[in-house]
């Protein structure tokens, strides 16, 4: 797993928008949040992600860009987002590519731990903060949600 610190590797997929993700094209936002996650359609994933969808605009008003990504396919990914009306991207991981550069992926299962990064773009793409949550799946939100307010938004 990264550590605060470390670069974050550069991403470039397609997002269940239909658009790429470029991560060195978001320069412009003060921080990417960026969720792993194990499962689309699954009960743990499904509500990790309508939390992280009821507190978007609180997200973006810190000057935050969320991206979920798991191992799925990209066209799971599109049907999981458009089920419960994602307003952010969610990239599919099938080749595990971003999952093994952001070192995520439990050991022979091949699905992603249910981790969130927070980067920064400067001076380079570097981990602000890195939220491990297996279980509690509210705790990881709140934790989230806290660090992004509390050191992002009086950036804005």
């Amino acid at each position: 797993m990264l550590k605060v610190g470390d670069t974050a590797p550069p991403i470039d997929a397609v997002g269940s928008n239909g658009k790429r993700f470029v991560l060195h094209e978001h320069a412009e936002s003060l921080c990417v949040v960026l969720y792993f996650f194990p499962k689309a359609f699954t009960p743990g994933c499904t509500k990790e992600t309508k939390e992280f969808g009821k507190h978007y605009a609180e997200l973006m008003l810190a000057g935050a860009t969320l991206v979920g990504v798991s191992t799925d396919d990209l066209d799971t990914q599109c049907r999981f987002a458009s089920s419960l009306a994602a307003p952010f991207p969610m990239l599919g991981d099938h080749d595990l590519a971003i999952c093994r550069a952001y070192d995520v992926l439990w050991p022979l299962v091949g699905v992603a731990h249910r981790v969130t990064y927070v980067l920064a773009p400067t001076p380079r793409w570097t981990v602000e903060a890195v939220f491990r949550h297996e279980l509690d799946i509210g705790a990881h939100r709140n934790d989230v949600l806290r660090f992004v307010d509390g050191k992002f938004r009086s950036r804005r």
